[in-house]
């Protein structure tokens, strides 16, 4: 095994861990909330709003910084932005878990989306310097992402049981001993020699990026939870026109936060969208199955989250064997069979016939998530294997805001598809006009009234959200295998060997 950059002190498998352990907090932020907003709302009595950003708010600053925070660590270099970023994640970690008003943990919140987005792209970026040799990265992207990926389902449970002994701030102090760990090992432990100092990053690029992610997903979001509108759609095309703004002052700057000629290379573009499709599957199936498990089959909170981690203990595997399987066969042929497993999966979720199907639901929802992690391994490892090494960073960053913008995509998508078919399949005569609306409508329709109506309600209900997540799944699953069907298509492409200085997009000038 070859090393791009020298380890200080010991194995790079070492190296790997102490990389990992940031990104199990990391991702479990997304998802640690889950739980805690009741105990918030009680203790700190946001307004409706407030209590949205609480929830939100990482999510979009994550987002909209993921980029150009990935261009600053090729600048400064990677493991300084990483114990910077660490720092940062521990004082908001404290200011969150001591916050006494709303707007106040809005803005830890927001504070440790800032330093997430630091963590995030520094980390893979290590990989790619420390692990040279392909198949060793190969091992190390998929433990990486399995990682990830095992946060996200833990935030959950580990929020519901420090919930059952604890208050609502400890959901966040379990942040900071980790963090403090990665401070004390990461200058023994991880390269720090990865600086490109002549490097410039653009304030107006940063900027640009903002403007254009950040009312994207808003948009996208508002769309989801409460349909089109005219102020949304104009949200939505103020996020494309940024975003245009953005990719023509690409082409011109000397230093780019993203270089466009990475895009032209077919193989790397298909792998981008392949992952931001494979966000789109998995968390607009998280959503979905969150709400049958607890208002479908009436799951608390906790037993529900503890169900929908079952998946998770056979998905553990899927990365490491698809690390195994693309050396064997190749990249193509593991993404290609990962994303036919999630369709199957989705097509499963699609045969549902009533409310009580909750083994179905698990092994589809195992199948789904085991086709998708075993995808997104390989598509990180093809995306930073093609990746400059001195813009390791800014394209960990692209990687992983396409998967935030997949996610988004997925919620609204597949959601907004679940709840128009609600509409149609729920009958007139159960109930009033709101229970028709959403399944969330029948269940708070159902209290005011009588046990026999509100049994018919719910009853009709549940049906109803079934045969909405059945069309939502069918289509998730047409996504999947289209996707499957164009990297087929890109595999064909022939390998460029420097694709960053192609059609145009060579650095002209300085700006």
């Amino acid at each position: 095994m070859s090393l791009s950059r020298s380890v200080p002190h010991g194995s790079p498998w070492v190296a790997l861990t102490a990389l990992c352990l940031p990104m199990l907090i990391v991702s479990m932020d997304v998802s640690v909330l889950f739980f805690a907003v009741p105990f918030i709302a009680s203790d700190l009595e946001p307004s409706p709003a407030q209590q949205l950003w609480i929830f939100d708010v990482y999510g979009f600053v994550l987002a909209g910084l993921l980029l150009t925070m990935g261009s600053v660590a090729d600048r400064i270099g990677h493991r300084r932005l990483l114990m910077w970023g660490a720092s940062g994640f521990s004082a908001a970690s404290l200011l969150a878990a001591f916050s006494t008003t709303p707007e106040m943990l809005i803005g830890a919140r927001a504070i440790l989306a800032v330093a997430g987005a630091t963590l995030m792209p520094s980390t893979l970026a290590l990989i790619r310097h420390i692990f040279d040799d392909d198949a060793d990265r190969a091992k190390a992207i998929a433990a990486w992402n399995a990682v990830l990926a095992g946060g996200v389902a833990l935030g959950p449970i580990i929020s519901g049981l420090l919930l059952e002994h604890f208050w609502w701030g400890s959901v966040f102090l379990i942040n900071v001993p980790v963090m403090i760990a990665l401070l004390v090992v990461a200058p023994i432990l991880l390269p720090g020699d990865t600086a490109v100092a002549h490097r410039r990053v653009d304030a107006l690029s940063a900027a640009l990026v903002l403007g254009a992610i950040l009312p994207l997903i808003y948009a996208i979001k508002e769309f989801a939870a409460d349909g089109w509108a005219v102020g949304r759609l104009l949200i939505g095309m103020i996020g494309v026109v940024f975003g245009v703004v953005f990719v023509r002052r690409q082409r011109r700057l000397a230093d780019p936060v993203l270089h466009l000629g990475l895009l032209a290379d077919r193989r790397f573009s298909v792998s981008i969208w392949t992952n931001l499709i494979c966000m789109f599957a998995l968390l607009g199936n998280s959503i979905m199955v969150t709400q049958y498990l607890q208002s479908v089959l009436g799951y608390s909170p906790l037993r529900a989250a503890l169900w929908s981690v079952v998946p998770s203990v056979f998905v553990g595997v899927a990365a490491p064997l698809a690390a195994v399987g693309a050396g064997r066969f190749g990249r193509p042929v593991v993404m290609v069979t990962g994303l036919l497993v999630g369709a199957v999966g989705y097509l499963l979720l699609g045969s549902l016939t009533g409310p009580d199907s909750l083994w179905i639901v698990l092994v589809a929802s195992t199948l789904l998530a085991g086709g998708i992690v075993a995808t997104t391994s390989v598509v990180a490892d093809h995306v930073m294997g093609i990746a400059p090494a001195d813009r390791a960073g800014a394209t960990s960053g692209l990687l992983e805001t396409s998967g935030e913008l997949g996610g988004a995509l997925g919620i609204a998508v597949l959601g907004s598809v679940l709840n128009a078919v609600y509409r149609i399949a729920f009958p007139a005569g159960p109930g009033p006009a709101e229970a028709g609306r959403s399944l969330a409508g029948a269940v708070a329709v159902s209290h005011t009234e009588t046990p026999d109506a509100a049994a018919r309600i719910l009853d009709a209900a549940r049906h109803a959200f079934v045969d909405g997540m059945s069309a939502a799944a069918w289509t998730g699953a047409g996504v999947l295998v289209v996707t499957a069907l164009l990297v087929a298509w890109s595999a064909r492409s022939p390998v460029r060997a420097d694709p960053a200085r192609r059609h145009g997009d060579a650095p002209r000038v300085h700006a």
